[in-house]
């Protein structure tokens, strides 16, 4: 390496790229780092020597007035940056950050759509989207929240430098060459030849493609030259040492001048900018993830950093330990036979060392017996991992932050960077108010939790899936807009989501959560707007489609112990509404008119059922009786309305026969008669196993429809039928098979049942009697008479008239 400042070009996140660092800081002993980053930053570098900053860690910087356009500089343990940061510190010498500032950088205009969510065309080495993947530089990561601002611009390099080296040295994987040449290579002798090839390298490379295409290389390298010349002007040029990212190197050695890198700087946008750490986790530096850090394996690249012998040994220990926990049967043997092929693999591919490809062949072979499953396992659990870093209180933050911190200790509920599930009993006051948090948090736009479907019948529990991710925190620190604490924030929230709400369903979902989240002060407000867009609104539809919420809401209030009188008398007024207007509103409906109106009237019947209101419920029914009657009424909303009134027992079983009969009739067309059975169906299909006389008419029906209607008729039925339970389905042919309806009055009324005989079968029967009696512990009785299988009138000791079937538990013989 020539003389002057010690210019360390490494690859973001790369371990061996780190632990070169670190030998290069040791032999140099500079007295002053400069660090590719943001200048902000070095107002908390020093947070980063706080025993409670726990790497992955990441600098953010935000735009005060727009605090969701925000950029991140992640840093795992392995991070070049973060060692090179953390000597520095223990060391006492100064650090100070020379990339292009953040408030530049946020200042530029959206981004395309495929740029603002992350999911722009995969980055090449060093072109400053997290560059991980080569030899490039580390630069921001851009969030994936709406307006969040990509600090890289989102061009892609023409090149990528680690592949046009790995095809020069004659692998085809750049991959796989970086760990040859780089993560696999054992201490040098001068720990600053690495640097010095790279550097090498890297001039090569630009001398024959320039700056790569991106447009905002020239103006980042212009003001790292400048911070460059500060430094070496205080400290002298062999006291200074720069960890960037190795594409720049070359341009930090060309002599410019002052005024020329001035003027690339000139006339740049500016916004005012905030700087702090948030958590980060492994997931989140996987190029997976949207975010472009470049690094497929960062668990994998923590173990090689971490290891400093054994690496492939270690490695394998903690595959069976995984294995181990998950149930499946590893031995030592295992282990040192897996090591074995693995080292085995290297040498015949020529490797210095097993890499990540070897290991997972040898597992797959030796643990996995050739099975590909189990690696998917080892993928989530170890070669990403689920880590989560810390931050440690003094770092800066909002108010509402440092609330909702307080928050989660106080309840216990601490952010982890795997999924979990969390069973809330809303009778326990510490599960109310987890509850409340959470849900607080939705209405602020931090997702941190989503309900999940719970297997208890009560609505006094919930279910939870809880998920800690690292752009949360821009989330709340744009939430704070909105108040210092979570409560008044999520409030302030709500009163101006009522305001702008357009819709009735929109201020029926906002009052639920308002009553969700025990938001008692705003709820007021949001009930007047509910009101006032409820008198005004006169589609049934609508206001059907609204009632569930409100409805459960009334239920939620209950058991959450929070007012729910107004809102139930704005629930019982939809409702009212909803049974005058239904029948008009079911008028000259098409075909999907009618299904979306179907699916409103089963939300409503549910919905009226919920508020126990007798008076009410009689109102409603007589609105479906009223359907289904009106032939302007669709079929199916005809049918739909006879079962819902025959399930609540309001329509006698002879009734239903008679409408039934009316519509299948050969009066009407075979397609609305098919849609009469596709309402009436709707419910399930048991009714027609049980009473065959309605599968008779159904029957005789689909028996005549004409040739020329069926293939119109048989989409609607198959629908119908298709959406039944394989048993029933089962069964209604077995009846249809044997001929339904030749007999009088229902299944049950005759004693028997589709699939079984006409008489029971005692012998059978009695088959089960010595296992009850060994199970109730009574002694088995002999028979006096040993009777002929065919003579049932021979009383036994066995028969049902000599014992009973079932003695107490305890009696004797």
């Amino acid at each position: 390496m020539t003389a002057g400042p010690l210019l360390l070009g490494i690859r973001h996140h790369g371990p061996g790229s780190a632990r070169a660092v670190r030998a290069a800081l040791e032999a140099r002993r500079p007295s002053v780092l400069l660090v590719e980053g943001p200048p902000e930053a070095d107002a908390v570098v020093e947070l980063a020597a706080d025993k409670g900053m726990v790497p992955p860690v990441a600098l953010v910087a935000h735009a005060t007035q727009e605090t969701g356009r925000a950029a991140f500089w992640p840093l795992a343990s392995f991070s070049p940056e973060w060692i090179a940061i953390r000597w520095a510190l223990d060391n006492r010498v100064p650090v100070r950050f020379i990339d292009l500032p953040a408030a530049h950088t946020l200042a530029e205009p959206d981004r395309t759509e495929d740029e603002a969510t992350g999911t722009a065309p995969e980055p090449a080495p060093g072109d400053g989207e997290g560059d991980g993947e080569g030899v490039g530089d580390g630069d921001a990561e851009q969030p994936a929240v709406p307006g969040a601002g990509q600090p890289e611009g989102g061009e892609v390099l023409r090149i990528d430098p680690l592949a046009v080296l790995a095809e020069a040295a004659g692998y085809d994987d750049p991959e796989r060459w970086w760990e040859d040449v780089v993560e696999h290579r054992g201490d040098a002798d001068d720990p600053i030849a690495p640097f010095t090839a790279v550097e090498e390298a890297m001039t090569e490379l630009r001398a024959a493609h320039g700056d790569g295409g991106h447009r905002r290389d020239p103006a980042r390298e212009a003001h790292m030259r400048l911070r460059l010349r500060e430094a070496r002007k205080e400290f002298g040029d062999e006291a200074v040492a720069v960890v960037c990212g190795a594409w720049h190197v070359p341009a930090l050695r060309e002599q410019r001048t002052v005024t020329a890198d001035r003027a690339l700087l000139k006339g740049l946008p500016k916004v005012r900018t905030e700087v702090t750490w948030v958590p980060w986790t492994h997931r989140r530096l996987g190029r997976a993830s949207g975010y472009g850090a470049g690094i497929d394996s960062p668990g994998w690249y923590g173990h090689l950093f971490d290891s400093a012998d054994r690496p492939i040994a270690r490695w394998m220990t903690k595959i069976a330990g995984l294995f181990r926990d998950e149930g499946r049967p590893i031995s030592s043997a295992h282990v040192i036979e897996a090591v074995r092929l693995a080292e085995t693999l290297a040498v015949m591919r020529g490797r210095p060392l097993a890499g990540l490809g070897e290991t997972l062949d040898a597992v797959r072979s030796v643990m996995c017996e050739g099975s590909d499953v189990p690696l998917a396992l080892i993928q989530d659990r170890l070669i990403v991992g689920d880590v989560l870093g810390e931050v440690p209180d003094a770092a800066p933050a909002v108010p509402l932050q440092r609330d909702l911190t307080a928050l989660q200790r106080s309840l216990r509920l601490k952010p982890e960077a795997g999924e979990r599930e969390l069973d809330l009993d809303l009778r326990k006051e510490n599960d109310a108010a987890r509850s409340r948090l959470l849900y607080r948090l939705g209405m602020l736009s931090v997702p941190w939790g989503r309900r999940a479907n719970g297997s208890g019948t009560g609505t006094f529990r919930e279910r939870w899936r809880l998920e800690w991710q690292p752009e949360l925190a821009v989330r709340v620190a744009e939430a704070g807009i909105w108040g210092t604490t979570v409560e008044d924030a999520a409030g302030a929230r709500a009163r101006s989501d009522a305001a702008e709400a357009t819709t009735l369903a929109e201020l029926t979902t906002l009052a639920e959560s308002c009553l969700l989240a025990g938001l008692d002060e705003a709820l007021p407000e949001v009930m007047r707007a509910l009101a006032d867009r409820a008198a005004l609104d006169s589609d049934v539809g609508r206001l059907a489609a609204a009632l569930p919420a409100l409805v459960r809401s009334v239920r939620y209030g209950d058991v959450r112990a929070t007012g729910g009188a107004a809102l139930r008398r704005v629930a019982e007024g939809l409702a009212e509404r909803v049974c005058v207007g239904l029948a008009p509103a079911s008028s000259g409906l098409d075909a999907a008119g009618a299904a979306e109106l179907r699916g409103h009237i089963e939300s409503a019947h549910s919905a009226i059922g919920l508020l126990d209101d007798e008076e009410l419920r009689g109102r409603w029914r007589a609105a479906l009786r009223r359907l289904t009657e009106r032939q302007a009424t669709p079929a199916l909303l005809r049918g739909r309305a006879a079962r819902l009134l025959l399930d609540e027992g309001e329509l006698p079983e002879e009734d239903a026969e008679r409408l039934m009969g009316l519509e299948l009739s050969p009066g009407n067309p075979p397609a609305q008669a098919a849609g009469w059975v596709e309402g009436f169906l709707a419910g399930g299909g048991l009714l027609l196993v049980h009473d065959e006389r309605l599968l008779g008419l159904l029957d005789a029906w689909l028996s005549a429809v004409p040739r020329d209607s069926f293939e119109d008729v048989l989409p609607l039925l198959r629908r119908t039928f298709t959406a039944f339970d394989s048993g029933v389905r089962r069964s209604v042919g077995e009846l249809a098979r044997r001929g339904p309806g030749r007999g009088t009055g229902t299944v049950a009324a005759r004693g028997h049942f589709p699939g079984f005989g006409e008489e029971p079968d005692t012998a059978r029967a009695d088959a089960v009697l010595p296992v009850l009696r060994l199970l109730l512990g009574t002694p088995p009785a002999t028979p006096s008479v040993t009777p002929s299988p065919t003579d049932r009138s021979t009383t036994t000791a066995s028969s049902p008239a000599a014992a009973p079937a079932v003695a107490p538990i305890g009696a004797s013989s």
